[in-house]
């Protein structure tokens, strides 16, 4: 170690121990920030460098194309940049895809990549960080086989040292996505998430190395207990020990508590060790759904002579100066690590619900899927921030991330937002679950294209579980793990058991099925399959699984039919049990099994939802399906995703969306939709009451589906003269008025009927429908629809003005057709061209359409509802970003956005 790198330690270290506030770290830069570096205020040595660019990808099986030899002649090699979701380049077609997997296609792709390696490098401790490669992947390293995984969701290291050579090495990486129709949803193809090289000693801590605990939580005080693996595999002097010096930093950066871990003599012959480090942290800032305070848990490995040692003390909190500086006066740091965390305490009852901090707290969540529409499943980071913010704007506190480990990406910011988070392992075990080919619920799947991970879960299950566990244990907004998502399906005598009042099956009607034990033992005696249940076994394992590595978070899963669950045993393997559309059965599960802890893992966007649980202090909140409009589970063609959400893909708020925010938000609120009357499906009748009919799908099989769509409603006050139209309003005033060109159409009062909705039926004219909400008497709150007429320019609104100058921020720029009185031209279905010039490039554009099956990575496309979006991202560049679009002649203005 130099005399200058010494200088600048101990200094370090000095000021720290001192309580001096160094500077913050760039951890604390803003949320879409890709930060790779870590806080310099503690010399690095660890360095952990994007590996996401100068890859090349090839579509399509080559023989031996691991082989170094470069003799793949001919081979056409496609110039790319990780994440990579190969899938999103390809058309929407209905040959060889399903409408499962959003008509995607599929197959066999190839990436590679050549880098350097030094002597230096070759006398450290490398390896790489996959986040997620979808799936069936196979890795070389020079022509030698590394590894295979089938989990294409899942994240992983792979260590180098043994199959690097100096100079150039190259990675050949096979994804093998030929069973097209593996999914219920859309998962993408290929590397879709980042990479990372992390170099450092070879005496080092561990990767997923640092598990950290928060107990006896309180304001004035908590303990945050960590576990820490240091890797030994380099011999150290005699003269040396090995200590780990931990320490924790508030948000502002100031060190508030760190302790000094020697790690002895006859524990350096180990492979691995674990250091147990306890801290108390006074007047802690608790992490919450409204004040997400978060540390940092920062790691030095240091090699330190022993005779700068031998009267130190090695206790928290250490305060001598002269005694530090003669510690680490001849300090040599090996590796840093640094783990972000909240301290809070969790708490799911039997009675009072959840409680965060001691408080009770309703859990207001949305499932959302890995996807983010335009862009597939390799979702930059701003991109999920955008749309957490707009979860977020109408009041969602809580994520189930359905049904699968999501992006790091997407729990960094959940720590950061304040979101409380359902992390969720599977939505198979054993027994794969039907997949659809033309239409949602033709369950027409078969052969090898619905060859899935159920064919790998006995081998692959307990690694992947506990990978995914040990990434994400750090995360303050995962409150939960779930094992398992409607595995009752799969098990035909689970659904068959249940036992319904005077015999007559009704699943999603509000009558629940019978909960008496004996009643429902002996339906589940006769239908059982013979020999053991392996869904309990395998449910007990998992959960088994999880609890040996975590006892800090209560383990739960998705039911379908919990009434026979209960007397199976699953609930057993199980602290929360979560129900799905099951809110009709929440009370007879209460009275029948009182001391369980339930919750509502996955629930229909409807008024009763959530008033079942307001009414319910037993029931902690609920998880609506979805938070965003995603790809696959649809059809028929050309519906290639579900819109059955608070946001469409592009973002945009649906009338379902307004409602919640009425729920969700103490905001006074007022929103008006409307509808033709001949296809309403609420009308009135000769008493004025209104009756609701539910409409007809044109597929039998799916009417089942209407549940969980929406009423066919739109912003939009454009109809013919005099033409019924039916008018929807959503509020959280105590009255609404609506008012026609000025004109009062009556008062009504918020109340529960018809799903919370307020209902008119008003004959069209041409002007402004208005409604304004009152709340004792006093207007609070107003929304208003126009009639528009022909368009007349295109207005551009950004997410933002400034971007990072990265390669990986993100822009939305929203453009809307409007009127010559800046109206919105909802009927305008018009081709829409965006022009991109300066230090930006298009990534994606979209309309928000479940029914767009326009290729994203064009700059031209349809507008719907009188809406495009172009996805606009950095290339690198710093300067500006000049966005205008273009429409029959139209040009809108030009907005510039700042790459810096």
């Amino acid at each position: 170690m130099s005399n200058v790198i010494k200088t600048c330690f101990l200094s370090s270290i000095l000021l720290l121990f001192a309580c001096q506030s160094p500077t913050p770290s760039q951890a604390e830069t803003s949320l879409s920030k890709k930060v790779i570096a870590a806080d310099t205020s503690m010399l690095q040595t660890r360095q952990v460098i994007d590996f996401n660019f100068d890859w090349q990808f090839h579509l399509g099986d080559v023989p031996a194309a691991f082989l170094t030899d470069g003799l793949h002649q001919g081979l056409a090699w496609q110039d790319i940049r990780l994440p990579h979701d190969w899938a999103v380049d390809l058309n929407y077609t209905q040959e060889n895809t399903a409408s499962s997997t959003g008509f995607k296609a599929a197959g066999i792709g190839w990436y590679q990549k050549t880098f350097s390696v030094s002597n230096s490098d070759l006398a450290q401790t490398l390896w790489l960080e996959f986040d997620g490669i979808y799936n069936n992947y196979s890795i070389w390293i020079n022509g030698e086989f590394v590894l295979t995984r089938p989990n294409g969701y899942i994240s992983f290291k792979v260590d180098l040292n043994e199959y690097l050579k100096l100079g150039e090495n190259q990675i050949n990486i096979k994804v093998d996505r030929t069973a097209y129709n593996d999914s219920r949803w859309y998962t993408g193809s290929g590397i879709y998430r980042d990479v990372r090289l992390i170099k450092t000693h070879n005496n080092h801590i561990a990767h997923w190395g640092a598990q950290i605990t928060t107990d006896e939580v309180s304001v004035n005080s908590a303990n945050v207990n960590i576990k820490t693996v240091v890797n030994i595999s380099e011999a150290v002097d005699t003269t040396k020990m090995l200590v780990l010096h931990s320490r924790l930093k508030d948000k502002k950066g100031r060190v508030v508590v760190q302790a000094l871990d020697k790690i002895s003599a006859s524990q350096l012959g180990k492979s691995s060790h674990i250091v147990d480090t306890k801290f108390t942290v006074t007047n802690p800032a608790l992490w919450s759904v409204n004040s997400p305070n978060l540390y940092h848990a920062e790691f030095a490995l240091l090699s330190i002579d022993k005779t700068s040692t031998d009267k130190a003390k090695f206790e928290p909190q250490q305060s001598d100066n002269n005694e530090l500086a003669a510690i680490f006066a001849n300090a040599e740091t090996l590796d840093t690590h640094s783990e972000r965390f909240g301290i809070r305490s969790i708490e799911f009852t039997a009675n009072k619900g959840f409680l965060l901090n001691g408080r009770v707290t309703k859990i207001k969540g949305v499932n959302l899927h890995h996807d983010a529409g335009a862009v597939g499943t390799a979702v930059p980071k701003a991109i999920w921030e955008y749309r957490l913010q707009k979860l977020h704007s109408i009041g969602v506190n809580a994520i189930r991330l359905s049904h699968n480990p999501h992006s790091s990406d997407l729990l960094d910011l959940a720590d950061e937002m304040g979101f409380l988070v359902m992390a969720e392992s599977f939505d198979d075990w054993l027994r794969a679950k039907d997949k659809s080919v033309v239409f949602l619920s033709d369950n027409a799947g078969s052969g090898d294209s619905v060859s899935s991970y159920t064919e790998h879960f006995s081998k692959w299950a307990k690694r992947d579980l506990e990978d995914l566990i040990k990434r994400d244990f750090n995360h303050p907004s995962i409150i939960m793990w779930s094992i398992g998502n409607e595995i009752e399906w799969t098990y035909k005598y689970y659904p068959a058991s249940q036992v319904f009042e005077q015999g007559k099956e009704d699943y999603y009607g509000p009558v629940p099925p019978v909960y008496d034990p004996a009643t429902v033992s002996a339906s589940f005696a006769k239908h059982k399959e013979p020999g053991p249940d392996n869904l309990v076994r395998t449910a007990r394992y998992l959960s088994k699984i999880v609890k040996d590595m975590d006892t800090s978070r209560p383990v739960t899963a998705g039911l379908v039919i919990p009434s026979v669950g209960f007397v199976t045993g699953y609930t057993d393997t199980l602290d929360v049990v979560g129900f799905n559309y099951r809110a009709q059965d929440y009370d007879a599960a209460k009275t029948t099994y009182p001391d369980k802890a339930l919750i509502g893992s996955e629930n229909w966007g409807q008024w009763s939802e959530w008033k079942a649980v307001l009414d319910r202090d037993f029931i902690p909140g609920i998880f609506v399906w979805t938070g965003f409009a995603y790809k696959g589970e649809a059809g028929p063609w050309p519906r290639k995703g579900l819109e059955i959400s608070f946001f469409d893909f592009a973002g945009y708020k649906t009338p379902r969306g307004h409602q919640f925010e009425t729920f969700w938000k103490e905001t006074p609120k007022v929103y008006a939709a409307t509808i033709r009357h001949d296809l309403s499906e609420y009308k009135q009748d000769a008493t004025g009451n209104w009756i609701f009919t539910e409409r007809e799908h044109p597929i039998k099989k799916m009417q089942w589906l209407r549940k969980w769509e929406w009423y066919g409603v739109e912003d939009s006050w454009n109809y013919e003269q005099g033409e019924r139209v039916v008018v929807h309003v959503y509020a959280n005033t105590d009255e609404s008025e609506l008012f026609l060109n000025g004109k009062s159409l009556g008062k009504q009062r918020l109340n529960d009927d018809n799903n919370r909705i307020l209902l008119w039926e008003v004959p069209y004219e041409a002007g402004e429908l208005r409604v304004v909400g009152y709340n004792n008497g006093q207007e609070v709150a107003q929304y208003y629809l126009k009639t528009h007429s022909a368009p007349n320019t295109i207005a551009l609104n950004t997410s933002t003005t400034e971007i990072d100058a990265d390669h990986y921020d993100v822009v939305h720029v929203h453009a809307s057709i409007l009127d010559g009185n800046g109206n919105r031209v909802v009927a305008s279905q018009s081709d829409i061209s965006f022009s991109i010039s300066g230090a930006g490039k298009l990534l994606a554009t979209d309309n928000g359409w479940e029914n767009n099956v326009q290729n994203a990575r064009l700059n031209t496309l349809t507008t719907h509802k009188g809406r495009a979006l172009a996805l606009v991202q950095s290339n690198g560049e710093q300067g500006d970003i000049n966005i205008t679009a273009t429409v029959n002649g139209l040009k809108s203005a030009t907005v510039t956005v700042q790459a810096k």
